[in-house]
């Protein structure tokens, strides 16, 4: 039996979010709301998010020792995260820029900070945490080098899931990993890029599917989500809320994707449970303090 049902490797950023009536075009300066402090980062997000769902998680990142590498590790260990992978010094917590308009869409600047030193020696270093775990999920907040070095420690009996943003060209044996590929609608027009004939996100999730994953998920907003496999392309409903902050609201559906692709339930049925647990992100102000619990999600 494993120890943990995920593993995420990844970012872990304190989030710096300001509220503004709209975000400022070239050379403009807009006034916007009080500063607020969250703990975030993609890697921490999906950490956070499945272990309030339930899944034993344990989180494997780097970050300063400062103020924002303490926020972040004690909001870790409150969800219930395991944290004996997380790395302390080598530079200073990472950090993210947030505005957020009234719609609840929002832009997001990156400092990496200590998440650019998580490197393939930490990973090496973490084997055992990797044989201790059902799947591993990874991001591109940290070096691509490190996730390729993630993919070369996967038990054989683990599944791989990677959302690759921010996108960038992916090695082949990366790719051949995945099961699946998680990518949101820019993710996918970026990773395909001249190959993208078409405006169809159906066509987009095959076209991915051809360059070597196992499994895509293409998801939508509002729209629902995709997923493709060797079986086909099906279409994954919506859940209609009003939305008022969408702040990582795609690591909510990745982790719970992941969490329940550990437990054995099949694509289709991890990609709807995961967009139920978006759903109820995206209804509350800001990201880890957003996600929901399993009987919160049950009770949508």
């Amino acid at each position: 039996m494993n120890d943990y049902d995920l593993l995420v490797v990844g970012s872990a950023n304190a989030d710096l979010v300001i509220g503004v009536e709209r975000r400022p075009g070239p050379g403009e300066t807009v006034l916007g709301s009080d500063l607020a402090v969250h703990p975030g980062g993609k890697g921490g997000n999906q950490a956070v998010a499945a272990a309030r769902l339930g899944a034993r998680t344990a989180l494997l990142a780097r970050v300063g020792d400062d103020a924002h590498g303490r926020l972040l590790l004690d909001a870790q260990r409150a969800a219930g995260v395991d944290t004996v992978g997380v790395l302390v010094g080598g530079a200073p917590t990472g950090v993210a820029l947030i505005t957020v308009d009234p719609s609840g869409d929002n832009s997001i600047v990156v400092s990496p900070g200590a998440n650019g030193r998580l490197t393939p020696d930490d990973i090496r270093a973490a084997v055992s945490l990797f044989h201790a775990s059902r799947v591993v999920s990874a991001q591109l907040e940290i070096p691509l080098e490190t996730v390729v070095e993630v993919v070369r420690n996967l038990p054989p009996d683990s599944r791989f899931v990677l959302n690759p943003s921010p996108p960038r060209p992916l090695p082949t044996e990366v790719l051949a990993a995945c099961d699946p590929l998680i990518v949101n609608e820019h993710e996918a027009k970026v990773l395909l890029g001249d190959a993208r004939v078409s405006e169809e996100p159906e066509d987009w999730a095959r076209l991915l599917l051809a360059k070597g994953p196992r499994s895509v998920v293409v998801t939508l907003g509002a729209a629902g989500a995709l997923v493709a496999s060797s079986d086909g392309v099906a279409r994954v409903p919506s859940v209609k809320v009003e939305a008022v902050d969408t702040t990582g609201a795609g690591d909510a559906f990745t982790a719970a994707l992941a969490w329940r692709l550990g437990a054995g339930e099949p694509l289709a049925e991890a990609a709807a449970y995961a967009a139920r647990v978006g759903a109820v992100a995206v209804t509350r102000a800001g990201a880890q303090e957003s996600y929901p619990t399993a009987a919160e999600v049950a009770a949508l």
